[in-house]
C-alpha cells in the first residue's frame, strides 16, 4: 500500500464540502474585490488597483460589500469547520503532515512526478491547505484589529498598531490570492478534480474506499 493510500486519499467529497467550497469562492472573491476598493481609498503602498478589480464603486459601497461578504464567509466557515471536525474529514484529509513525506513530495514536484488527483491530498497540498486556514485566522484577527481598533485595542496593539495591522491584513490577502492562483493552476493541469468538487467523483468500485 502506498503512503498516500492511507493518508487521506478518498474516492469523493461530500455535498457539504462541495457546497461550502463554492460558497467560499463567492465570499472570497467578493471580499478581495471589495477589500481592494477599500485599499484604493487609503492605500498603504504607492499604487492603486484598477477599478475593474474592485467592488462597490466607492469607499462606502466597498465597505458594505466587504462586511456582507465577511458574514457569509464566517457562516460558511463555521459550517465547513463544524462538519469537518465532527465528521473527522479535516483530520483524515489534512493530517498527518510529516517532514519526510513533504521532502519526498517536494522532490517529486520538482521533477514533475508528483501526483495531483481528486482522491486526496499529497503532503504539499496538506501543508498548503493548513497554511491557508492559518492565513484565514490571521485575516480575521487583523480584520478585527482594523475594524474595531478601540474595542479591540489590545489586539491592535498586538499587531504593532493600526497601520501595521493593515499591512498584515493586506499580506494575508496576498497569500490567500497566491494560494488560489496555484489552486486554479493545479485544477487546470488535472481537470478531473473539477468534477470531484462539483458533481462528485465516480462511485468507487468494490474494495475501494468511499470517504466523507
Amino acid at each position: 500500500m502506498s503512503r498516500h493510500a492511507d493518508t487521506g486519499r478518498t474516492a469523493g467529497l461530500s455535498p457539504a464540502v462541495r457546497i461550502t467550497h463554492w460558497v467560499n469562492l463567492v465570499a472570497m472573491v467578493s471580499m478581495v474585490m471589495s477589500g481592494l476598493g477599500i485599499y484604493n481609498a487609503y492605500p498603504i503602498l504607492p499604487f492603486h488597483f484598477p477599478a475593474w478589480a474592485t467592488l462597490g464603486g466607492w469607499l462606502g459601497g466597498s465597505t458594505i460589500w466587504h462586511f456582507a461578504a465577511m458574514w457569509l464567509l464566517v457562516a460558511n466557515a463555521a459550517i465547513y469547520l463544524g462538519y469537518g471536525l465532527l465528521s473527522g474529514t479535516l483530520r483524515r484529509r489534512l493530517f498527518p503532515i510529516r517532514l519526510a513525506d513533504g521532502l519526498e513530495d517536494l522532490k517529486l514536484a520538482l521533477t514533475f512526478r508528483l501526483k495531483h488527483d481528486g482522491g486526496g491530498y499529497n503532503t504539499i497540498q496538506k501543508a498548503l491547505y493548513v497554511g491557508v486556514l492559518g492565513a484565514g485566522v490571521l485575516m480575521v484577527a487583523s480584520g478585527l484589529a482594523i475594524w474595531k481598533p478601540v474595542q479591540f485595542a489590545w489586539l491592535t496593539a498586538l499587531f504593532g498598531g493600526f497601520a501595521t495591522a493593515r499591512i498584515v491584513h493586506f499580506a494575508g490577502m496576498s497569500a490567500i490570492v497566491a494560494f488560489t492562483v496555484v489552486h486554479v493552476a493545479m485544477v487546470a493541469i488535472v481537470p478531473s478534480t473539477l468534477r470531484t468538487m462539483t458533481i462528485g467523483a465516480p462511485r468507487p468500485k468494490d474494495g475501494e474506499t468511499k470517504d466523507e
